[in-house]
Order: C-alpha cells, then sequence, then structure tokens
C-alpha cells in the first residue's frame, strides 16, 4: 500500500514556445487538505490540467495508489479516482440539480432505456444533505445560489467515490456563510478519508483548512511544507521570490474637486435612496455583504441597469446616463467583477482586447491603424506587467492576474476621469494584487478618481480614503479615513446594520 493517493514525479508540460510546468513532484496523502499556492501563471492550472487528463505531459511519471498511470482523457482519470470543481462551474442551470449530478453517469430501470428518477432523486437528495444542503433536488440548478451549485459539484464527485478531490479557488465566488458551509463540508470529506487538493488564493483559508502546503513558481516546485512551519510571510516569500514589504502600497493624495455625484438614486426592490459624492485623486470604497448593492449601484451609474429615480452629477453637472456607451462618453469606466464574462473577448488577442473600449481613436480611414494598435499594445504589456509571449496571444490563455491587467490597460487606453473597479483582484494572487494597488495609485496621483467595490477588507482598510457601507440596497454607513477609525470591526457593524 503506497502512503500516498496520488504522486507526481518529475513531470514536465511543454506548449509552443513555453515550459507551463518543468519536473514537478507533488505528493498527496489518503485524507489530507492539501493546498496549493502559487502566482498567476506559476503553473497551478496546467497542474490540475495534468492530474484530471486534459493536458498529457512530455516527461515524468503519476502513480494512482502507487500503481503508475498514464491520463489520455479526463474520462481516464475519473475512473481513476481524481475528480475536480473548478472555478468557472461546469452546471447545466436550467436542468435540475439531480440531472446535474447525474449527468454522464445516470441510472436506468431494469431492463429499459428509461432513466430511473425516483432513485436519482433519492440519492442526489442523500448526497446533497450529506453536504449539509437540504434542498428541492427537482428544482432547476439555476435557482439555487453559487454556494449550492458549488455543493452539487462536489456531490458529483463524491457520487462517482473520487479518492481525491480538486477545488481550484472554491470561495472565490461564495459569500461568508457559503464559505464556513464550505469549510465544514471539505472536513468532512477528509474524515471520511478522501483527499483534497485545495487551490487558493487567499492565505487565511489556507492556514485553516490545510495539513501541508505546495508551493508553486514558474512552473517549478519550490516547496512543500507542514502547515505549521509557515507563516504569511514565508508563505509570499516562497510565491513571488521576493518578500512584499507592503501588501497594501498606499499612497497620501490631495483630494480634489467632486468628480461623481449621487443623490437619491432608487431602483425597485435593488437599490433605497442612495446617494454620495466622490472626489479626483481619492480611492473612494464600497463594503457589504453579497447582495448588499454594491455592485447594482455601480452597474445603475455605468447606465448597465435601469433606475427608477435619482439624480447623477459628474463635475458638477447633472447628467442622463441611460446606456454604458454614454456613460463612456462621460469619461467613466467600469472594470467588472466578470472579466471573463463581461470584460474580455476570451478568443480574440490581447492586443485587440485592449483597444475595446477605445477603437474609435485608432482608426485610420475607414479601418484601424494595425500599428498604432501594436504600439499602444505594447507600451500597455511593458507599463502594466503583463505576462504574455506576444501581443498577438488569445488573451484566454493567460493567468486571470493578467487577464485583469489586460481589462485595466482598455480601460486606461479610453483615458477616463473615474474608474470603477468591482472585485478588482478576485481570484489573483498577492503579486499581481500588489500591482493592481499601484496601478489604483497611478490613477489618483494623476488626479483621478477611483471607486473600488471589494469583499477583502483588509484590501478595503489598506488602500481606500474613505470607505461607503451598503446594506440590502441602501447605505449604513460611511467612513472617512481622516476623521474616522476604519476597521474591520466598524464596517461589519454597518454591513450587519448593526450600528448603536
Amino acid at each position: 500500500m503506497s502512503e500516498y493517493i496520488v504522486e507526481l514525479k518529475n513531470v514536465t508540460k511543454r506548449f509552443p514556445g513555453v515550459v507551463a510546468m518543468r519536473n514537478m513532484s507533488l505528493q498527496i496523502k489518503p485524507g489530507e487538505i492539501h493546498g496549493l499556492i502559487g502566482e498567476n501563471g506559476a503553473g497551478k492550472s496546467t497542474l490540475i490540467k495534468v492530474l484530471t487528463g486534459v493536458h498529457i505531459p512530455e516527461e515524468g511519471e503519476i502513480y494512482v495508489d502507487g500503481k503508475k498511470v498514464s491520463f489520455k482523457s479526463p474520462n481516464e482519470a475519473t475512473a481513476e479516482g481524481i475528480a475536480c470543481v473548478y472555478q468557472e462551474l461546469n452546471i447545466v442551470k436550467l436542468l435540475s440539480v439531480t440531472d446535474n449530478v447525474f449527468i454522464n453517469k445516470t441510472i436506468k430501470k431494469k431492463g429499459s432505456i428509461l432513466l430511473d428518477y425516483p432513485t436519482m432523486h433519492e440519492k442526489a437528495h442523500e448526497v446533497m444533505l450529506s453536504l449539509g444542503q437540504d434542498i428541492d433536488v427537482k428544482k432547476e440548478c439555476g435557482t439555487y445560489g453559487m454556494g449550492v451549485q458549488q455543493m452539487v459539484e462536489i456531490a458529483k464527485a463524491v457520487l462517482v467515490d473520487a479518492k481525491l478531490i480538486i477545488m481550484d479557488e472554491p470561495t472565490s465566488s461564495l459569500g461568508e456563510k457559503e464559505v464556513e458551509q464550505l469549510m465544514k463540508t471539505v472536513r468532512a470529506l477528509k474524515e471520511k478519508g478522501i483527499a483534497i487538493l485545495f487551490v487558493s488564493h487567499k492565505l487565511e483559508e489556507l492556514f485553516e483548512l490545510c495539513d501541508r502546503v505546495t508551493v508553486m513558481r514558474d512552473g517549478e516546485h519550490i516547496m512543500t511544507k507542514n502547515i505549521e512551519e509557515l507563516d504569511n510571510d514565508s508563505l509570499i516569500n516562497a510565491m513571488v521570490g521576493r518578500t512584499l514589504d507592503n501588501q497594501f502600497p498606499k499612497i497620501e493624495t490631495t483630494r480634489g474637486t467632486e468628480a461623481l455625484r449621487v443623490e437619491h438614486l432608487d431602483s425597485v426592490g435593488v437599490l433605497r435612496d442612495v446617494s454620495f459624492t466622490a472626489y479626483h485623486g481619492e480611492i473612494l470604497a464600497f463594503a457589504g455583504l453579497v447582495g448588499a448593492g454594491r455592485t447594482e449601484t455601480m452597474r445603475a451609474i455605468f447606465g448597465a441597469d435601469p433606475i427608477d429615480g435619482g439624480d447623477i452629477y459628474i463635475n458638477g453637472e447633472k447628467v442622463h446616463i441611460t446606456s454604458p456607451k454614454q456613460a463612456i462618453a462621460h469619461n467613466i469606466a467600469f472594470l467588472t467583477e466578470d472579466r471573463k464574462g463581461q470584460g474580455l473577448v476570451l478568443s480574440q488577442s490581447v492586443k485587440v482586447n485592449l483597444i475595446l473600449s477605445s477603437m474609435k481613436s485608432f482608426k485610420s480611414g475607414l479601418f484601424l491603424s494595425d500599428k498604432k494598435m501594436f504600439d499602444t499594445a505594447k507600451a500597455n504589456i511593458a507599463d502594466l506587467k503583463i505576462k504574455t509571449p506576444t501581443e498577438e496571444e488569445v488573451v484566454g490563455q493567460l493567468s486571470g492576474g493578467n487577464q485583469q491587467k489586460v481589462v485595466i490597460g482598455k480601460w486606461i487606453n479610453t483615458d477616463a476621469d473615474i474608474y470603477i473597479f468591482d472585485e478588482p483582484t478576485r481570484g489573483i494572487d498577492v503579486g499581481a494584487k500588489v500591482e493592481v494597488y499601484n496601478i489604483m495609485n497611478r490613477l489618483v496621483s494623476e488626479g483621478k478618481c477611483v471607486i473600488m467595490v471589494s469583499s477583502e477588507l483588509p484590501e478595503i482598510i489598506g488602500m481606500a480614503d474613505r470607505v461607503i457601507v451598503m446594506r440590502e440596497g441602501r447605505i449604513t454607513g460611511q467612513l472617512d479615513k481622516k476623521t474616522d477609525a476604519i476597521n474591520q470591526e466598524t464596517i461589519m457593524k454597518y454591513a450587519w446594520g448593526k450600528v448603536d
């Protein structure tokens, strides 16, 4: 009997022009929660895809339960007990929970081609219940929130008797209570002897959950240590190859004139009497729990969602914004939290994505100037430290942090005055986060107005000049660094509506 449930020995995976993973070794024990961390582009996704049979490595060996295996497809990996819950969930929202749980492994009635739905419903309910979800499995999956949908993905893995479940950034789209439930579920799976490879950028999650942590950098194994041997600094140093002396490199700027004023913004059932002012030369942060109305406020200002009442002023002048096109014309940039769905065209090149919001300025007669596009892309790539082989690389091939920088570059090319960053560092590593913060610093030092929506309180406390807290579609508190104590406790009191 092998000591390890899964073992990689000196695995190398190459793509044209790049070695994505070099001599990678990893050992995962039965029933352990094994953390995997590294900067965007460190090779974590390649490792996951090798383990799940999506990519076939050129060199090295993979063992499952001490037996050498060679996966040619994801089905072969699944047959050996390796399952993955990806960051982008593989859920068919229009199908029922049962249909999703049993997708590709349906149960048929004896001697019939018909599906045995009573049995499937019963088993789906049982497995969901074991994951802390007492729900109606006959309902469409899309009617449930992200937390439940994620449990459906885990249920699929449990039903195929997975020995190892890989969880790729599992908490990136979850609220606080959903994260708590996920943590309970992960610990319960560990108790059953199932190994978990827990991939996360959130250091606090690794310290709370993991037995051991492996760090990758530039496609290589850097270290594997027991969690008690590690602290924040040693993990960050291993990840980025240097210490990040200041995770939140906030600079002091002078608050300028009024950039944006919102008065009595209303959207039936969504926003109630939202009023605030944002200034040039400052970072104004919006905090609150999931569903508090922060993103909805920004979408309303940007003209992406209709409003039922209220006024918007830019540089003191009242404006009417009913579409994103009008918002862009008023020099507003909106970096959406859904960079893949709304921020980028994943099938297009880095160069094309960088000019998507400013195409007019690249016109040369009836056509776009390829030279101007090339020069701008080259400057953006250097300026924003975008890691890409060339400006012609398909943006969907880049890591999450580099995709985020392309979105930022796209909006910087509009030369906007007001930048709305919605969850700007979601799903990106510590090093890339610092680079995003430095870009925000540069914008406010140039007199731009930056509005940041974030669910990460350390980020808000570390980077904001002022904080607005929302709950249930309305503003419950406003804090100014110059006069107020901006800390986690105060923000959460406003977020819960429990202010004395």
